[in-house]
């Protein structure tokens, strides 16, 4: 029976335009169409030549393309999604802010003593105690206290710029150039690291333009400190009550109110649970070099021994800008916190301290001297006797109207007709008619104004303020000595 040779398989025709090699031949084949190929041994040109491997010379070349484009189609959805979660894991940390929080401090000397310069230990990181640092979310930075010690100088008098009931605050460099405040609080509150990181963490999530923000903190068995961006403008108190220092004029003066009241309408509105400041007045509003205004010191009511915030010290820090209902109850409210406002924007109004114990009997109180001229003021329209002598009737008849029709509204006797912050705010900040701040009550209606009670509060207060020689920087408004303002401790409530 004839033998049938074996005959090879068919072979496909390269495409067209690809040069091929012959295995033991060093003359290449090419289709019709190609241009003359390389010479023998050199490697093949064409981008669709298959790799060399398992799937050999003779895979269809509509495969390998289709397998090289997903690959390369792979590899651009791996990037971008790498890209998208590491732009937003930026887009979460929070940058510093500039701000800085002191209530009564950022009175600047000229210089700083010799501060050595350095970079934070961004968290999270081991304590000093030794336990893992609280996790913060990127919001605020782990410092060491000898890092701080280096930043103040190693916490050199020269560079205190303010002391009250919480403590002395320096003021330092870091290492990128940045003025910090840094606050040294007085230990004894019993409070443990947990609960003081916990506080801070607090704390450090408040941001608004209006308030001056925590940035950093360290904390040892003996030392507990709060670092904040700084404020270069000093207080309002500063530049209304300091000698020899410019009249501010009556834009200025507007402007701050506005910004102070937005800032307290976002702790009692917009945080929850909200924050109660308690501590409102002229030496913890901070001014940057355009004058607007940055709240200080809330949120601080766990950092210090209760003893230190104890009735008598919190009036004799505060005389003048207490709630009545403080020296009765010992309770503060968000309402609390609009009577100190009231005191603030009377001291707007008259360029007057809130306390004078130089004055007359019965008119050491700024709000005592003012509720009858309030009063007639609203009555007549005419503002000259409530009005700053310094300013020469250069003012808004209708800004001084409504910052008037607030003052009397906040600085009422009766909590519940007091208005709410952000109704104070708004009765600032309108353009066309002043915003009611009745509450279903004529100003000087006797439950506003003239309660008896009112009186047996503030005959206890000058009782509790004067008892004994106020002559300490806690109480007094000293000129002599910029550096070292009037301040108390604040007792701030929960956080946002």
């Amino acid at each position: 029976m004839p033998v049938i040779p074996a005959q090879a398989p068919p072979t496909l025709p390269p495409p067209m335009g690809v040069t091929v090699i012959m295995p033991n031949s060093g003359t290449p084949a090419s289709t019709s169409q190609s241009p003359p190929g390389p010479t023998a041994g050199t490697a093949i040109s064409s981008p669709l030549a298959p790799p060399s491997g398992s799937w050999g010379g003779n895979a269809p070349s509509g495969l390998l393309v289709g397998v090289a484009v997903a690959g390369f189609l792979l590899a651009l959805v791996s990037m971008g999604l790498f890209l998208c979660l590491k732009n937003r894991g930026k887009r979460r940390r929070p940058a510093y802010t500039t701000n800085l929080a002191r209530r009564n401090t950022l009175v600047v000397p000229d210089r700083v003593v010799s501060p050595d310069v350095y970079q934070p230990s961004n968290g999270p990181a081991a304590s000093p105690s030794g336990t893992n640092s609280y996790d913060f979310s990127g919001t605020t930075s782990w410092f060491t206290y000898d890092e701080l010690a280096a930043v103040t100088g190693g916490f050199a008098e020269e560079n205190v710029i303010g002391e009250g009931g919480f403590g002395k605050v320096y003021v330092g460099a870091l290492g990128d150039g940045r003025r910090v405040a840094v606050k040294q609080l007085k230990v004894g509150s019993g409070q443990g690291e947990k609960e003081f990181r916990a506080e801070v963490d607090i704390i450090s999530r408040v941001h608004h333009r209006h308030l001056v923000t925590l940035v950093g903190y360290s904390f040892t068995e003996h030392h507990r400190l709060l670092v904040y961006e700084f404020v270069s403008n000093k207080t309002l108190e500063h530049h209304l009550h300091a000698r020899g220092l410019p009249v501010m004029d009556w834009p200025k003066r507007m402007k701050i109110a506005i910004g102070s009241a937005r800032g307290l309408t976002y702790l009692h509105e917009d945080c929850h649970p909200r924050i109660i400041h308690r501590d409102i007045k002229s030496a913890n509003i901070l001014l940057d070099d355009a004058f607007e205004a940055k709240v200080a010191d809330f949120g601080l009511a766990k950092f210090t021994n209760d003893s230190l915030t104890h009735i008598s010290t919190r009036v004799m820090g505060t005389f003048g800008y207490m709630a009545p209902e403080y020296a009765s109850s010992g309770k503060l409210t968000d309402r609390s916190d609009v009577f100190s406002f009231g005191v603030v924007l009377l001291e707007l109004i008259t360029g007057r301290k809130p306390v004078d114990s130089s004055a007359p009997l019965g008119e050491e109180s700024l709000v005592e001297w003012a509720r009858p001229l309030l009063v007639d003021a609203l009555d007549t329209d005419d503002f000259r006797e409530l009005a700053d002598p310094a300013l020469e009737r250069k003012y808004s008849r209708f800004e001084m109207r409504r910052m008037v029709e607030a003052a009397a509204s906040c600085i009422r006797h009766s909590v519940a007709k007091r208005p709410r912050m952000v109704q104070v705010w708004r009765s600032l900040d309108v353009d066309g008619s002043s915003t009611d701040l009745t509450n279903g009550v004529k100003l000087g209606q006797s439950t506003a104004y003239d309660s008896n009670q009112y009186s047996a509060d503030i005959e206890l207060f000058r009782r509790m303020a004067f008892a004994n020689d106020l002559s300490s920087a806690e109480f007094g408004y000293s000129d002599e000595d910029d550096a070292h303002h009037a301040s108390s401790s604040s007792r701030p409530g929960p956080n946002c």
